[in-house]
């Protein structure tokens, strides 16, 4: 027995050291990507172009493998978490719209593996190689938190597809992508109450729609409008009336993820913002000399790394199948108000340069708000993290 023990140990330990490395390996290809990325200098301000390029250097790169599991052409198993919040952290620090375009590519395709739908052998690996854009289709102008009071109706025909009537909005890559995850009410329980269905519907159907919507930050968002489109009984992602099974598996999933995009543009304000105070000059020294605004650094860098911890923690579990929902609700709480925290600091550590458009602070501003409210408001995150501590046992 101590024989077994101990060679089951040192399997252990190898198994961990491969793994460190290869996080390691994949670390240093992210670095290099970015810096090919910096060196391309796309340009952002065609919101869908930007998108495209990025999906196409993305998928050129083999990184799009890292949002689909291994039987699809994808990198590991199934979709690692940390090795998602590795990816966006890093890319989020490049670029908000960089990291948009890799994350959407997994949030919108990763319904298709938890339903274990047909159409996605058909569909995942043409993800990986960037040759179809995905979106996911959940919000509408009244189901924001509240999914379920989506509106969107799915009508069921003879030969078991639908009929979807109804709008969605705020739908990231809506102007670009070729298919969407769609959810939408398909009839109700046999207690009376709506159930939700989940479908792939193709960007090009007919009587679907698309309305382009302007945000702070340059990003292809839009509204969808569902007109009598009709989708088959092959394009299902499980049967009736599991669609909110599958929504919420989705988010399980990636929310964690949104913590790590907050990291990334905290890392590039905090790196913008010590470079500046050790350079300008003020009152015949560098405002880095002034205790006050290195204080005021000190208590951000403490923050985001306790951010971080909670960011990686939340994933490992997710990863190991230990995950709660409040780890995720601590880590992406944590780390978008971090952000928002450090992202506002350093424009302040700029002055008048900080609100200049084209400075990189001032994109970093426009870029963070929106973390604190999709997948989840803060709100949101504080209801899940409070009614955990009266519950039995409380797991956190």
């Amino acid at each position: 027995m101590a024989c077994t023990d101990r060679y089951v140990t040192q399997r252990g330990i190898d198994a961990l050291a491969d793994e460190r490395d290869a996080f390691f390996a994949l670390e240093r290809r992210l670095v290099a990507f970015c810096e090919a990325v910096e060196a391309a200098g796309v340009d952002e301000r065609d919101e869908d172009e930007a998108a495209r390029t990025y999906v196409r250097m993305l998928a050129q790169a083999g990184l799009l493998g890292l949002v689909v599991p291994a039987a699809f052409g994808g990198t590991h198993e199934r979709v690692s978490c940390r090795a998602v919040c590795l990816a966006r952290q890093h890319l989020a620090r490049q670029s908000g719209a960089l990291d948009t375009a890799f994350v959407m590519q997994g949030l919108g395709s990763h319904p298709l593996v938890l339903s274990d739908a047909p159409i996605a052998a058909a569909i995942l690996p043409k993800v990986v190689r960037g040759e179809v854009v995905c979106g996911f289709a959940l919000t509408e102008p009244e189901a924001g938190s509240d999914v379920a009071r989506m509106q969107t109706r799915a009508v069921p025909t003879d030969d078991g597809g639908v009929v979807l009537e109804g709008t969605k909005w705020f739908i990231s890559n809506a102007t670009v992508a070729h298919g969407f995850s769609v959810f939408a009410r398909e009839g109700e329980s046999p207690e009376g109450k709506p159930r939700f269905s989940a479908f792939w519907v193709p960007a090009d159907a007919p009587g679907l729609s698309v309305e382009p919507m302007k945000v702070l930050a340059p990003h292809p968002i839009g509204r969808l409008t569902f007109d009598r489109v009709r989708v088959s009984a092959d394009h299902r992602l499980g049967p009736p009336g599991r669609g909110l099974a599958v929504a919420f598996g989705n988010l399980d999933v990636f929310r964690p993820t949104v913590g790590a995009a907050a990291l990334g543009l905290a890392d590039r304000a905090l790196a913008e913002a010590t470079a500046h105070l050790a350079s300008r000059v003020q009152f015949g020294r560098p405002l880095s000399a002034q205790q006050g605004l290195r204080f005021r650094l000190a208590e951000l860098a403490t923050d985001h790394l306790a951010a971080q911890l909670l960011v990686y923690r939340a994933a490992a579990a997710r990863d190991r199948d230990a995950g709660t929902p409040t780890m995720s609700a601590m880590a992406k709480l944590s780390a978008t108000e971090t952000a928002q925290a450090v992202v506002d600091a350093a424009v302040q550590f700029f002055g008048g340069r900080g609100v200049l458009a084209g400075e990189r602070v001032e994109a970093l501003y426009r870029e963070v708000r929106a973390l604190r409210i999709y997948e989840g408001t803060s709100e949101i995150q504080k209801l899940i993290i409070a009614r955990a501590l009266f519950d039995e046992p409380y797991r956190c």
